[in-house]
């Protein structure tokens, strides 16, 4: 756990919510010159706690129309089980999260695709197909109520 002082989370809170912001612009808003706010950037960015910066896009204007949760329940939990199927569900570009979680399931999924025939074609052609996947049971979005990118800084 890192200790930050105000000025770290507010240049934090500030690059989230506008990764573009100029040195300028952002050392203006915390009040700071522009040479110590890109010094503190740079740290952040060194020590691991900014791990870049991206473009959010909208899935729709990009076709990009259905969003899934799919649970995955592994047959085996010995051996290279996990590490092969971290292995495997890396190399799909549809999947944009994976998690091991605890509970009846094994792993959470996140896709999103074009479309359900997309989708059923992804689910019978790879995910099925992932090692030791046994079973599966799928969470279709009907409707998006808020998703947020950047994290709650307090």
């Amino acid at each position: 756990m890192h200790h930050f002082d105000k000025t770290d989370m507010k240049i934090l809170s500030l690059l989230q919510q506008n990764a573009r912001i100029t040195m300028t612009e952002l050392a203006d808003k915390v009040g700071l010159s522009t040479t110590p706010v890109a010094e503190r950037v740079r740290r952040l960015e060194r020590e691991q706690i900014i791990t870049g910066y991206h473009a959010h896009l909208n899935p729709k204007a990009v076709g990009q129309n259905l969003l899934v949760f799919v649970e995955i329940k592994l047959r085996s939990k010995s051996g290279n089980i996990f590490e092969d199927f971290r292995r495997e569900v890396l190399t799909i570009p549809h999947i944009l999260e994976c998690h091991l979680i605890s509970g009846e399931y094994d792993y959470l999924i996140k896709v999103r695709l074009p479309n359900m025939n997309a989708y059923r074609n992804m689910l019978g052609n790879i995910l099925l197909q992932l090692p030791a996947a046994a079973e599966s049971r799928s969470y279709v979005v009907m409707e998006e109520v808020k998703e947020e990118h950047g994290l709650y800084l307090d």
